[in-house]
C-alpha cells in the first residue's frame, strides 16, 4: 500500500470526525457525495446483519445525501426532540484498511469508537464502517458510508453523529 494514500486517508477520516465532535455540520456534509448511500444496518441474529437495505431492516438508511441533509436541518431548527441538547461527542477511528476499486475509487475499511455525554450520562457506541470514496479536487468524497454496530443495545439516542 502507498503509505501517502494512507496517510491522507487517514486524515481524512480524522478530519470527518473532527468535523462532527465541532458540530461543523456544513463541512460534515460536504464530504458526503450527493448520491452517497448510508446505512447503519440491523442485526438479524448474533452474527448476521442485514446486508440488504430494501430487504430487511435497517437503525438508518438513506438512499442519498438529502437525509443527513435532513438530520442536520431537524438539528439546527430545534425540530429533533431527541437533539435538545445536543451530546458532546469524541469520534475515534483506528485500523484503518484501503483497497482501490474500479475508477480511481477506494474501498476504506476502518473500526471506529465514538463516546458521548448527554443530560448527564456519558455511554458509547462502537463497531467498523466502510467506506466507498472518490477523488474530488485534493481530497475525496464519501459515495457510501456502510456501518456496523456492535453494540447494539442502544439505552438512548442513536443517530448519524454518533457514528
Amino acid at each position: 500500500m502507498n503509505p501517502q494514500l494512507q496517510y491522507q486517508i487517514e486524515q481524512f477520516l480524522y478530519e470527518k470526525s473532527a468535523l462532527c465532535d465541532a458540530q461543523d455540520w456544513d463541512a460534515y456534509l460536504e464530504l458526503f457525495d450527493e448520491q452517497c448511500e448510508y446505512h447503519l444496518p440491523q442485526w438479524d441474529s448474533e452474527h448476521e446483519y442485514v446486508k440488504d437495505p430494501k430487504r430487511g431492516m435497517s437503525l438508518i438508511y438513506y438512499a442519498n445525501r438529502s437525509g443527513l441533509e435532513d438530520r442536520v436541518y431537524r438539528i439546527r431548527t430545534g425540530k429533533a426532540a431527541s437533539t435538545v441538547p445536543m451530546p458532546r461527542t469524541a469520534h475515534f477511528v483506528d485500523n484503518v484498511r484501503i483497497a482501490e476499486l474500479d475508477g480511481g475509487q477506494l474501498e476504506v475499511r476502518a473500526n471506529w469508537h465514538t463516546l458521548f455525554h448527554r443530560l448527564g450520562m456519558s455511554e458509547q457506541f462502537y463497531g467498523y464502517v466502510t467506506y466507498h470514496l472518490k477523488p474530488a479536487g485534493e481530497s475525496w468524497k464519501i459515495t457510501r458510508k456502510h456501518i456496523v454496530l456492535l453494540n447494539d443495545t442502544i439505552n438512548s439516542v442513536l443517530d448519524f453523529y454518533h457514528l
